[in-house]
């Protein structure tokens, strides 16, 4: 039997006991009136004499009104099970996911590069991890220094002048800078800039935000090359546009060449350039936001400085800004009650183990590896902007349209031990496939990528209905996704 192809509650037998705590000793100590039996199941110690004298009143004190309402009537239906059936069912089920520490994870637009050990040593020192967020300031000088350090060198690389660490995550951090670039115009009285400018490539995040923030999305369509439309911005550019918001390079992977024409236009009528960050690995230590002229940026460090990605934990999506917009940045740019601390200290020790000469070669490999798969693979797949790329590239689906899609090659390539990369974006290309190998892949792993892509190629003409059914050699195979969204099961019956 596999742990994984059954549900807790199915290993589940009555009387099993995993876990049990000490009884407590304040039970004694108290005189509380009888209450109906909590249900303790088998997750906590204790007698039903002990859940007698227990009630609403020890857990919600002052408060036996609100903890009569909300005491339980009937058992907690919790499973019965054994340390051992436990440890070994969520082992099973751990070894079911795919990361970057088990394998190639190639996911355009995300950067999911490798987390050195070294930063896992760093941020689990006691020191960090004994911090209580109510601290004196005096007793956490340690970890403000960290924050200290760390602003100064997000500044270097990216030419801001500070940083505000709360926001938590990439989008976070989006809806940040742009709450400041209206309460900079708000401050001026320029209350009629309403509007902020997104190109068609840009990340699916930032017209989102800009909803979320109140303000009207203007979108700016790309050339064939791929690059803005400087023309075409031209037109949309007017007393009610409060700024842009640019990926450089943008998602197709490309550097908009035209950027200190954009920031010149966009500044003259009024505007802010707020950088989205996302795409940021490929310029460290070679070209920095600041001096392109943009006034507001934001960070992924959990992206572009190695921390880890994905998984539903702690991000950080820190937002730089350029003096005009410095006086508007909230205060205090740090906060004992947030809970990514253990982000900025992993992304701070990359930070300082590669230093300001070995930086710059994070992103000159990972464009070389990038430019590298694309050149290796394009007699195969449909590549609609044939130049240089920098971090990450975009196919169009298969050269040969033999009835396999883009999901088919992705689905496929699970079964040779590899994750797929971000399809059906962005959406300029029907089919698009965008790759990003990052720096930290060797280049054994991009020829082995390289070899596979190309074999599924092979496989698209010689038996298409094969790769319509993959993934073949996974736990589960081809779900679907539709009604898996749409109607997803979220609780155990």
């Amino acid at each position: 039997m596999k742990y994984y192809d059954k549900l807790i509650f199915e290993l589940s037998k009555p009387g099993r006991i995993g876990f049990s705590l000490p009884e407590t000793l304040l039970a004694d100590k108290q005189q509380l009136p009888p209450k109906k039996p909590a249900t303790l199941g088998t997750v906590r110690g204790g007698t039903a004499s002990e859940a007698q004298r227990w009630g609403p009143k020890d857990v919600f004190q002052g408060q036996a009104a609100a903890g009569s309402r909300i005491w339980r009537e009937a058992p907690l239906d919790l499973p019965e099970v054994s340390e051992v059936d436990v440890v070994r069912h969520y082992t099973n089920l751990s070894q079911m996911n795919f990361g970057v520490d088990t394998g190639f994870y190639p996911l355009g637009s995300c950067t999911m590069k490798y987390n050195p050990k070294i930063n896992e040593e760093i941020a689990n020192l006691p020191g960090f991890t004994g911090l209580h967020p109510l601290q004196p300031n005096e007793t956490v000088k340690g970890a403000l220094e960290v924050y200290v350090g760390m602003d100064k060198a997000l500044a270097a690389i990216t030419g801001m002048k500070h940083f505000t660490f709360l926001p938590c995550a990439g989008a976070h951090g989006e809806l940040t800078g742009l709450m400041l670039m209206r309460e900079y115009h708000q401050s001026r009285g320029d209350t009629a800039r309403t509007k902020v400018i997104v190109p068609d490539s840009a990340h699916g995040t930032n017209p989102a935000s800009a909803a979320v923030c109140g303000l009207d999305i203007v979108v700016v369509k790309s050339k064939e090359n791929g690059l803005v439309d400087v023309d075409a911005l031209k037109g949309l550019l007017g007393p009610d546009i409060a700024g842009i918001m640019l990926t450089n390079p943008n998602t197709l992977g490309l550097f908009e060449r035209d950027i200190k024409e954009i920031a010149q236009l966009v500044h003259d009528c009024g505007g802010l350039l707020y950088y989205d960050g996302a795409n940021m690995n490929p310029l460290l230590g070679v070209v920095r936001p600041g001096d392109m002229g943009f006034d507001i940026m934001h960070l992924n460090l959990h992206k572009t400085f190695s921390t880890p990605h994905g998984g539903g934990g702690p991000g950080a999506g820190p937002v730089g800004v350029s003096d005009k917009v410095l006086p508007f940045l909230h205060i205090p740019r740090v906060s004992g009650f947030h809970g990514n601390f253990g982000i900025i200290l992993r992304a701070y020790a990359y930070i300082l183990m590669l230093g300001r000469e070995h930086i710059k070669l994070a992103g000159k490999l990972a464009t070389l590896g990038a430019n590298y798969i694309k050149e290796s693979l394009k007699d195969c797949y449909k590549l609609p902007i044939p130049t240089v790329c920098k971090h990450e590239f975009v196919f169009d689906g298969l050269l040969e349209d033999n009835g396999v899609t883009t999901l088919d090659v992705a689905k496929r390539l699970l079964d040779y031990g590899f994750h797929a990369p971000t399809i059906y974006f962005p959406l300029l290309f029907h089919q698009a496939i965008m790759i990003e190998p990052t720096e930290t892949e060797s280049l054994e792993t991009l020829d082995a990528f390289i070899a596979v892509m190309r074999r599924i190629a092979e496989e698209a003409k010689a038996d298409p209905e094969m790769l319509h059914g993959a993934p073949h050699d996974t736990p589960i195979g081809r779900p679907d996704e539709t009604t898996a969204a749409r109607q997803p099961v979220l609780k155990y019956e």
